[in-house]
């Protein structure tokens, strides 16, 4: 997981915010494939990737943030 470290947590924040807002008018398409997906109605390839497009930021920020308070607990050699 050391690769995550490479993406600086502004980058990733600027980066879910856009993509997880996209588009500024409307319901945001993260929104909306969420509700797809809950509803079993994401079936279409286009939008599936548009979920894992939309999405990938978002896991990313968690994961990221989540390697840097078990680094930042753990004790250092």
């Amino acid at each position: 997981m050391k690769w995550l470290d490479n993406f600086s947590f502004t980058v990733l924040i600027i980066l879910t915010i856009f993509l997880g807002t996209a588009p500024l008018g409307g319901q945001p398409h993260l929104l909306e494939k969420i509700n797809m997906l809950m509803a079993g109605n994401l079936v279409k390839p286009i939008d599936i990737f548009d979920l894992v497009m939309h999405s990938t930021p978002v896991i990313l920020l968690v994961l990221k943030t989540i390697r840097y308070f078990k680094l930042k607990q753990s004790p250092e050699a």
